[in-house]
């Protein structure tokens, strides 16, 4: 099989075609044919050499992946050969093949197109695990997600809304903020031209937000202070600012606020497995039934993921940018 590997970490350049045997599943697990691998934040990290594959996953970059089921071993339950699923993974997904456990798996539903179903695993769990399962939002809370047009974004907003939340979004252009508000978010803030403090707490009348989805990181945090809520949660899965922060202990405490911090990668299989589970259960039937769809900007060749991420990091995309094997 094919994947696209880093031998030294580098620019997006720094990818090269390789060849190695095709992968064989262990008991549990199923061998994928790849349709497409979603591109994420976290493949870029791990390309410039600060974000190892979790352990026992392939030393190359991608975190999810759709297609149909291959060949599998014992011990998987209803899984068949030719089933049609998208799989969280905790690396190798730039691939022809990957093997991954059954209890990573999601099986695609008819209405979705089975490449653009590997929009969805990671921005899903991510989204649920953080937003739902740790934060707790409620229908009638309002949320606030920075970066509402990424692949987090799009996701978070449609979650949120089909949950009964008011959403609130930062984007940094009007293309960007226009497919914010066609999927429901109400509250559109240009972030280059508009505080966010400011725009937020004037739309919800003083009170803030509820929850606040931060992947930015730095000063942002204390001004999501300001911005929260009494009782209010910050839900930190990132750093893009690569900056410290420092923030305001009395404004914390005066707000009863909790500050969560989270990644996925890094989770054990074990509760990634549970968080997939609970996604199956509570996030799946409004992927059927088409309140939860996966946002795709762009299908990108798999040989030229230099591309993919020159893009990515360029915060061009609007949703999710997916390679094609």
């Amino acid at each position: 099989m094919r994947a696209m590997t880093v031998p030294l970490s580098g620019s997006a350049q720094a990818f090269t075609l390789s060849e190695f045997p095709d992968p064989v599943p262990g008991s549990g697990e199923v061998l994928i044919e790849v349709a497409a691998a979603g591109v994420n934040r976290a493949d870029v990290a791990q390309r410039q050499g600060t974000y190892a594959s979790a352990p026992g996953w392939p030393e190359w970059p991608g975190l999810e992946v759709s297609g149909t089921i291959a060949a599998v071993a014992g011990q998987v339950g209803d899984w068949r050969v030719g089933d049609r699923v998208c799989a969280l993974l905790g690396g190798g997904g730039y691939a022809d093949l990957v093997v991954v456990p059954t209890t990573h798996l999601l099986r695609v539903p008819e209405s979705v197109d089975l490449v653009d179903a590997a929009g969805l695993p990671e921005t899903v769990c991510t989204v649920w695990s953080n937003v739902f399962m740790t934060a707790g939002l409620k229908a009638g809370e309002t949320l606030l997600v920075h970066g509402g047009g990424s692949g987090i974004g799009t996701t978070a907003i449609q979650l949120a809304r089909a949950l009964g939340s008011l959403v609130a979004v930062t984007a940094g252009s009007q293309r960007k903020l226009d497919v914010c508000r066609e999927l429901g978010a109400e509250i559109l803030i240009n972030y280059p031209e508009q505080d966010y403090v400011t725009e937020l707490l004037r739309a919800t009348d003083g009170r803030g937000a509820d929850v606040i989805l931060d992947h930015i990181g730095g000063d942002y945090l204390d001004r999501d202070l300001q911005a929260l809520a009494p009782h209010g949660r910050i839900i930190m899965i990132g750093n893009q600012s690569g900056q410290q922060a420092t923030i305001s202990i009395g404004r914390l405490m005066r707000k009863w606020a909790t500050i969560h911090g989270s990644t996925l990668r890094a989770r054990s299989d074990e509760e990634k497995s549970e968080i997939v589970a609970s996604v199956a259960a509570n996030v799946w039937p409004l992927v059927e039934n088409g309140q939860v769809t996966p946002v795709i900007d762009e299908r990108i060749p798999l040989t030229e993921v230099a591309r993919a991420h020159e893009k990515l990091e360029a915060s061009e995309h609007v949703g999710k940018i997916l390679l094609v094997p």
